[in-house]
């Protein structure tokens, strides 16, 4: 394959707001709905209508109240409201009415049902069912914790329904037309918290994070996407202050002349399939609005990793690049990953005149094992976490 021309978009006029020192966080619309559908829950229990909810948060100890905008019986059911507040993050679901509708059912268990405004899962590649509401893992499993706190459900049967009005309106301003969710927005979030970091702020804060590392002396950084690829890294990486790892989010570029700028020796690249893909094309500002996932790009990759004519065609139609990734490793291409991890060292190293040493590593899509790295770099990180 060819060099890829580099680029380094800028990020749309909405998310490049000057960003103050004291951003105010949000919550996610799992959170949201988490909360109505506790709320909804507990109407069915009590007889009352709660005016604020508690509920846990998926990797905190953390555990917020909501007010409940509304709350009341729905037939023999309920229906609560929680109103997103999105904080300082430009969310398009800001203000958005995450709206849970509870049933109860003879039959013991949890079933999760999306309503108007949820989106409907058309392709796979997003490890959710085809045909299936958008509503991702880590939402279901807060989703389920606040109902276990008011329903045991291995002895009583609950249905709840999501839905959000307005929803499909909001999700045209959102990649999820062209991941093939339709209908509505997708009920997201890991952590169940929303940081302002798609603004400037979390640009400065790499600036930030790589002054601080300069000052402490360290010559090497490591760059992450998130916070799973971020505690893989960790484990990678575990001789490394803890000052060295940057979430560095959709600014590699920035990043790395910051890096250069301070004299840095060396970056390790830790990343999944999604962001890994972008900058292998030679895209080096990866937000969603200023790039895609290129299926060409994978399927020439494909085919130079050996994959057979049916492989690389599935993968040029590819709905995301975890897609891409699922086919890969259902047709045991598996040399495709190690050679994306190298094309993303090369375009790294390329970006910054070969200034510093870059190794780029992919982790799949839980964080936990690595599946990819470019030439060397399983040899210098700790072998026990390769394991």
């Amino acid at each position: 394959m060819d060099q890829p021309e580099l680029r380094e978009p800028n990020l749309p006029a909405s998310a490049r707001r000057v960003a103050n020192s004291k951003l105010r966080r949000g919550w996610t619309t799992g959170t949201c709905a988490t909360a109505a559908a506790k709320a909804a829950c507990l109407l069915l229990r009590d007889g009352d209508p709660p005016a604020e909810v508690e509920v846990p948060l998926p990797r905190s100890d953390q555990r917020p109240s909501f007010a409940v905008e509304r709350c009341e019986p729905d037939g023999e059911g309920a229906v609560a409201v929680v109103v997103k507040d999105a904080g300082d993050d430009p969310d398009v679901t800001h203000g958005a009415h995450l709206t849970a509708r509870v049933a109860l059912r003879d039959a013991p268990g949890l079933e999760l049902r999306g309503g108007p405004g949820v989106g409907t899962v058309t392709k796979p590649g997003l490890g959710l069912e085809v045909g299936g509401p958008a509503i991702n893992a880590g939402p279901r499993v807060q989703i389920a914790a606040a109902v276990a706190e008011v329903f045991d459900t291995d002895e009583v049967g609950v249905v709840i329904e999501v839905s959000v009005p307005g929803g499909e309106k909001m999700a045209r301003r959102t990649s999820n037309p062209r991941l093939g969710i339709v209908g509505g927005i997708s009920i997201l979030g890991t952590t169940g918290i929303v940081r302002p970091f798609s603004t400037a702020a979390w640009r400065a804060s790499v600036g930030q994070a790589i002054d601080v590392m300069d000052a402490q002396g360290t010559r090497t950084l490591v760059l992450t996407t998130g916070g799973r690829s971020e505690r893989a890294a960790r484990r990678l990486a575990p001789d490394l202050p803890e000052v060295c790892f940057v979430e560095v989010g959709d600014f590699t570029g920035y990043a790395l002349k910051r890096a250069v700028a301070l004299e840095f020796e060396r970056c390790l690249f830790v990343g999944m399939a999604g962001k890994l893909s972008k900058l292998g094309a030679g895209v080096l500002m990866t937000h969603w609005t200023r790039s895609k996932v290129d299926p060409q790009f994978l399927a020439a990759l494909t085919a130079e990793a050996g994959g057979d004519e049916d492989v690389v065609a599935a993968v040029s139609e590819a709905n995301s690049a975890r897609h891409a990734y699922e086919l890969w490793e259902a047709a045991g291409v598996d040399r495709a990953p190690d050679l994306l991890c190298a094309k993303v060292a090369a375009n790294l190293a390329t970006y910054i005149k070969e200034r510093i040493a870059v190794d780029a590593i992919m982790v799949d899509f839980e964080g936990a094992r690595v599946v990819g790295a470019s030439p060397g770099a399983r040899e210098r990180v700790a072998a026990e976490a390769l394991a």
